[in-house]
């Protein structure tokens, strides 16, 4: 299994293990809107009480190690995933939301871990599963990086903003970590 792709098979593991019904994207096609490719989302995600969402998933380590210590709540995406997941909503319509779905591979126990909302343990691993919208996203996030075309959202409104995939929403909650 690739470095990127157990996030995915952790996420669609969950979804089966709570019924949510579903259709998983075969990423290695784009589709052409017009003469251009769009970026695909990765997963077509009925939810209960209705509604779905197009789902792309980002897959990060909780907490991650650098050279200058740990680091939490890293949810960095390109460009090109914000301008897909919108392309996709102007197609699927009003009944889907584009969604980051940031699947947490918890690394390693700390104190902010708690903070992630249920765990999903899959070949013995354990991942947390949390959301945002493409919209919120692009509206709340900065410049990572010009040269790799990435955006980022500060720490404190992406904590705010994000909810747990499977399971109640969180209360609010001290943003340390």
């Amino acid at each position: 299994m690739s470095d990127t792709l157990h996030y995915e098979a952790a996420f669609e593991d969950a979804l089966r293990a709570h019924r949510w019904p579903y259709v998983r994207v075969d990423e290695q096609r784009r589709s052409l809107f017009s003469t251009s490719a769009v970026k695909s989302f990765d997963f077509l995600v009925h939810r209960p009480g209705g509604g779905g969402w197009l789902a792309d998933v980002k897959g990060r380590k909780f907490p991650y190690d650098l050279a200058g210590g740990r680091h939490f709540w890293e949810n960095w995406v390109t460009d090109e995933d914000v301008a897909g997941l919108s392309a996709w909503e102007g197609v699927f319509g009003d009944a889907f939301s584009g969604m980051f779905v940031f699947a947490y591979w918890i690394t390693a126990a700390a104190p902010a871990s708690a903070l992630l909302g249920p765990f999903h343990a899959f070949r013995g691993r354990e991942y947390a599963f949390l959301a945002v919208s493409a919209r919120v996203y692009g509206e709340h996030s900065r410049r990572r990086s010009a040269s790799w075309g990435t955006a980022s959202m500060p720490t404190r409104v992406f904590r705010q903003s994000v909810v747990p995939v499977f399971g109640h929403a969180r209360p609010a909650l001290p943003v340390a970590g």
